[in-house]
């Protein structure tokens, strides 16, 4: 009986280790293709759409007025945020529009959606008697409801001024209310000239990542088209302005690294199904590179609910993008904050802005 419990042991074994080398020697193969179409493309200047994007990335930042992140990723400058409104200390009672932070976002949407109908993709959020209850330990269920009703609402009421500001509160808690991270990114690319037969403008990261990846397989066929992203691996590319990083936010995934993560991409769309794991993503535009000072910045979108530009680290020799970017915490003791009766004491879980699950270059082809 042993025996034959080991022989169909052995049978399952040898049946089945192929099949998972095979596929091992297809993806090996794939991502050394992929790395020598990416390496050719960064062995040369940036081209003029790159330099578009980059250049648009920047504009957009200054204009906004946001954050700046340094290369131990701590914030050394806090900006306009996406709900504030600018306003000047003498007490002048007038602005432009364009130094209103939620007017700026709204913009972005507008790029995406459209005047008439972008708040209409846009929700706001509400917790169910939070505005009425005294009790901070009372459960609240969430509420929804979508901007455009809101404007409605505001429509009834009779005095200009007070429907205005009524108007103007419900775009504010809807961009609030609202990750436009990647909205962001396709007004970016699109202002930079790219149309939506060559990028994809979309409300989500994912759905120009995975086209991304797309991308790189059919170029091993000659059949990419005019997109304007390949995907290449983060770690071994050398970045050029225009070109995006990504990284993901999936709790379930985070043990993964980030040639897991992109391998898990590959197999999705290459098994031709609608599968989609790496859903909570984010990206940011290469705005420059700084070879001789190993640096990098980039520009996104709602980050700390800004634009926001940061400094990343990048190899010396390489010059390709560092997965070091952890920066420095001061030792166990730099934290010493007491902490209350109700909780262990802690430090900060993290010292770095910058540190995170970077998995992917999108790069300008």
């Amino acid at each position: 009986m042993r025996a034959t419990v080991c022989a169909i042991v052995m049978a399952v074994g040898l049946a089945t280790h192929p099949a998972s080398a095979q596929a091992d020697r297809t993806a090996a193969a794939f991502w050394k293709a992929v790395q020598t179409t990416c390496n050719a493309t960064a062995a040369k200047p940036p081209g003029e759409l790159g330099r578009k994007i980059a250049q648009t990335a920047i504009d957009e930042f200054v204009h906004f007025g946001g954050h700046q992140i340094d290369s131990n990723g701590r914030l050394f400058h806090f900006g306009l945020t996406e709900a504030e409104h600018e306003e000047d200390d003498g007490g002048v009672p007038q602005t432009t529009v364009g130094q209103l932070g939620w007017w700026q976002v709204m913009k972005y949407w507008r790029a995406l959606f459209g005047d008439e109908t972008a708040a209409d993709s846009l929700e706001a959020r509400g917790y169910e008697k939070a505005s009425s209850s005294t009790q901070e330990t009372q459960e609240a269920a969430i509420l929804r409801t979508e901007a455009s009703r809101l404007l409605r609402e505001a429509e009834k009421v009779s005095d200009p001024a007070a429907r205005e500001i009524l108007r103007e509160a419900a775009l504010r808690a809807a961009v609030i209310d609202t990750s436009w991270s990647a909205a962001f990114i396709s007004y970016v690319v699109r202002q930079a000239g790219v149309d939506a037969t060559a990028f994809r403008f979309a409300n989500a990261h994912r759905v120009y990542i995975y086209d991304a990846f797309a991308t790189s397989a059919a170029e091993l066929t000659h059949e990419a088209g005019g997109q304007t992203y390949r995907a290449c691996p983060i770690s071994t590319t050398k970045p050029r302005p225009g070109d995006l990083i990504c990284n993901h936010r999936e709790s379930t995934l985070a043990d993964l690294n980030e040639e897991a993560i992109r391998e898990r991409i590959r197999a999705e769309i290459a098994s031709a199904t609608d599968a989609r794991s790496i859903r909570r993503t984010h990206c940011e535009v290469v705005a420059s590179v700084d070879a001789q000072a190993h640096k990098m910045y980039t520009i996104g979108g709602n980050v700390l609910q800004a634009v926001t530009a940061r400094k990343l680290n990048l190899r010396p020799r390489s010059l390709s993008f560092s997965p070091s970017q952890k920066g420095y915490c001061g030792g166990s003791g730099y934290w010493t904050l007491p902490h209350t009766a109700t909780e262990a004491p802690h430090g900060p879980p993290k010292c770095s802005l910058n540190d995170k699950k970077w998995f992917v270059l999108l790069q300008v082809r």
